[in-house]
C-alpha cells in the first residue's frame, strides 16, 4: 500500500514531477529506428515525459529529435517538409536542422539576423539496438551513452514489438517484475512440460514446474535489483529448485527470465502521466532469435492486424480484448490472444494511474513492493541533489544478466553463474563502442 501522496511522487513525470527529471538524466527510447528509416522521409510524432517531439532522418541520415512545435508560430512541425537537411515549417518556411538550429526564415528581410537569435529546442540523439535515443535532460551535462543490456554489441540481433498503453508506466514496470501472476495469467501460454528448463516453440513456451505459488528473494543493487522466484520442478524438487531470476534496471528496464533460444527484456517510456510506450524485446543469436515479423506475430503485436499504424492496440476495454470465452470454456485459461495482451488487459483496466492505496499486497509481491520502496527513495535523494538511480557509477555491469535454470538447492541464486542466451557464463565481451552521438 502506497498513500496517495506517495503513488503521485512514483507515477507522475509531467513538467517538473520529480521523477520525471530523473528519467531525463537516462537516454530515453524515442522511437523505433524503421519508424525514420528514410532520409527526407515522413517525420515522426513522438510523445515522451508529458513533451511532443518530432523526429525525422535528413538528407545525409543524421536523425533529428526536436520539439514539435515550430519556434515562430508554434506550428506542428510533424507535418513540415522534410528536405535538403532540414525540416521546414509549411506555415512561414522556417526551416531547421537536426540540431534546432534555424538555417533559413524566408518569410524575414534578407537582411535580418534574427535566425541568429533563434535556437530551436532540439536534444543529442544516439542510435542502437533499433532505437532512436535522446537525451532529455541538461544539454551541457549529456552523458556517454552506454549500450543497454539488452543490446550490448551493434550487431546483436534485436526484435522489438511496440504498443501505445493508455496508462502509467508504474503499473505495467511492476507487470512486468512480477513472476508470480505469469503462472495464472499466462497459464496457456508458458505450459508445464518435463523439460531441462524453459524452451521455446512456435506457439508457446515451456516450462519445467507446475508451482504456481513461488517463493521471492530480492538482492537489491545500485541500479536497481535482482530478484528470484523459486518453484519446485516437476523432476527431483527434494534435491533442486526451479529458478527464474528477473533483473529490474531502474528506471524503466525489466530483463526478462530466457527461454533456450533468446532472451527478452523489457522497456516502458512514459508518454505522459497516463500513456506508456511498451517495448516487448527478443535479442540473442542470428541464429535462433526470431525475427521481428515472427516475433511481433507471435506475441499478437502486429501492424495492422492487432495495432493501428500509430502502434495502439486494436484490442481495449470498449470491444473486451477481442476476448473469447468459447476458447475459455474448452481450456484457454484467459481467452485473450498473445501473453502481452494478457498483461495489457490488466494494466488497462486498473485505471489510468493504480490507486495503489488500496491494494493488498502478499509474499508473492515482495518484487512489487521492492520496486516501490527503492524508486521512491531514490526520486526523494535524486529531488534533494543525489545523482539519478542507475547513472553514472550506478550502471549495471555487463556481466549481469537474467536467467532461469533448474538449481541444486546448495546453490545460492545471487552466486549462480549465468549468461545471456548464446554466450558462455563468464565471458565479458568487448562491447562494440564506434557509436556517436548527434544533434
Amino acid at each position: 500500500m502506497l498513500t496517495k501522496e506517495e503513488n503521485e511522487l512514483l507515477c507522475r513525470v509531467e513538467g517538473d514531477a520529480a521523477m520525471g527529471r530523473l528519467m531525463r538524466r537516462h537516454w530515453v527510447p524515442v522511437c523505433l529506428t524503421e519508424e525514420v528509416s528514410e532520409p527526407d522521409g515522413d517525420p515522426v510524432h513522438a510523445r515522451i515525459l508529458g513533451e511532443d517531439l518530432v523526429v525525422f532522418r535528413d538528407t545525409e541520415g543524421r536523425v533529428g529529435v526536436m520539439d514539435e512545435y515550430c519556434p515562430h508560430r508554434r506550428v506542428s512541425l510533424v507535418y513540415g517538409r522534410n528536405e535538403d537537411c532540414g525540416l521546414r515549417c509549411l506555415y512561414h518556411g522556417w526551416k531547421m536542422d537536426v540540431e534546432g538550429t534555424v538555417i533559413e526564415m524566408v518569410s524575414e528581410p534578407a537582411a535580418s539576423n534574427m535566425a541568429e537569435r533563434v535556437k530551436h529546442k532540439a536534444y543529442k540523439v544516439q542510435e542502437w539496438g533499433g532505437m532512436v535515443w535522446a537525451f532529455m535532460g541538461p544539454q551541457d551535462e549529456v552523458p556517454e551513452f552506454v549500450p543497454p543490456s539488452w543490446a550490448p554489441e551493434r550487431d546483436t540481433k534485436v526484435s522489438i514489438a511496440k504498443v501505445l498503453v493508455p496508462c502509467n508506466w508504474a503499473q505495467i514496470l511492476e507487470g512486468a517484475i512480477d513472476s508470480a501472476h505469469s503462472s495464472s495469467l499466462h497459464s496457456s501460454d508458458f505450459v508445464p512440460a518435463r523439460v531441462g528448463g524453459a524452451e521455446a516453440t512456435d506457439k508457446n513456451w515451456l516450462r519445467p514446474s507446475t508451482d504456481k505459488a513461488p517463493r521471492m528473494q530480492v538482492h537489491r543493487t545500485s541500479y536497481g535489483f535482482r530478484y528470484a522466484a523459486i518453484r519446485r520442478p516437476i523432476t527431483n524438487a527434494a534435491q533442486n529448485d526451479y529458478i527464474r531470476s528477473t533483473v529490474f534496471v531502474a528506471p524503466g528496464t525489466v530483463l526478462i527470465p530466457p527461454n533456450n533460444l533468446y532472451n527478452v527484456a523489457n522497456v516502458n517510456v512514459p508518454m505522459d502521466d497516463t500513456n506508456t510506450v511498451f517495448y516487448f524485446i527478443a535479442w540473442g543469436a542470428r541464429e535462433t532469435t526470431p525475427d521481428t515479423e515472427t516475433w511481433r506475430k507471435f506475441l499478437g503485436a502486429s501492424v495492422g492486424r492487432d495495432l493501428d499504424e500509430r502502434y495502439r492496440p486494436l484490442r481495449n476495454m470498449e470491444n473486451r480484448f477481442w476476448q473469447d470465452r468459447q476458447a475459455m470454456k474448452a481450456g484457454n485459461f484467459t481467452g485473450i490472444k498473445g501473453f502481452p495482451n494478457q498483461d495489457i488487459a490488466m494494466w488497462v483496466t486498473m485505471g489510468p494511474i493504480a490507486n495503489r492505496s488500496d491494494d493488498r499486497l502478499g509474499a508473492s509481491d515482495l518484487a512489487i513492493v521492492e520496486f516501490r520502496r527503492q524508486m521512491l527513495e531514490a526520486v526523494q535523494a535524486f529531488a534533494q541533489g543525489a545523482p539519478a538511480i542507475g547513472t553514472a557509477g550506478q550502471r549495471i555491469p555487463s556481466s549481469v544478466c537474467a536467467f532461469q535454470a533448474i538449481v541444486p538447492k546448495s546453490v545460492d541464486w545471487r552466486e549462480f553463474q549465468s549468461a545471456p542466451v548464446g554466450r558462455e557464463p563468464g565471458a565479458d565481451p568487448e562491447l562494440e563502442t564506434n557509436y556517436q552521438t548527434t544533434a
